[in-house]
C-alpha cells in the first residue's frame, strides 16, 4: 500500500535539493528565514543545520509538502514495448495543409 505522506521515502538531502532546484537559495531564504539560506548557502551546511534544528527542519518539510501538493502528478510512464494507445498518446502527426519546411512555413510552389 502506498503512503499518502509526500515525505515517505524521501531523504532530507533529496528534499532540500528539490526545493533548491525549484526556488533557488534566495527563494528558500525568502520563504523560510534561516541564516544558512541567506549567507554563503551550501547543501552541506544547510543539511547540518536542519538535522540539528527541529523547528527549521519542520518548516522546510512543510514547504516541501506544499510544493508536492501544488505540483501536478508526473506523466504516465509508457509500458515496455511502446507508448500506450489512445488520444492522449497519439503518435500521429496533427492534420496540416501539407508538408512544411524546417522553418515551419509551407514550401513555395516555385522550386529552384
Amino acid at each position: 500500500m502506498k503512503s499518502n505522506d509526500p515525505l515517505h521515502g524521501v531523504t532530507l538531502e533529496q528534499l532540500l535539493r528539490e526545493l533548491v532546484d525549484r526556488h533557488g537559495w534566495a527563494g528558500l531564504g525568502r520563504r523560510i528565514n534561516i541564516r544558512c539560506f541567506h549567507y554563503q548557502p551550501s547543501l552541506t551546511s544547510s543539511l547540518r543545520f536542519l538535522r540539528r534544528t527541529p523547528w527549521a527542519r519542520a518548516k522546510v518539510e512543510e514547504l516541501y509538502r506544499e510544493h508536492r501538493l501544488a505540483r501536478p502528478p508526473p506523466p504516465a510512464v509508457a509500458p515496455p514495448g511502446g507508448p500506450p494507445h489512445g488520444p492522449a498518446y497519439s503518435t500521429a502527426a496533427p492534420p496540416s495543409a501539407g508538408p512544411t519546411s524546417c522553418r515551419g512555413a509551407p514550401p513555395s510552389s516555385e522550386q529552384a
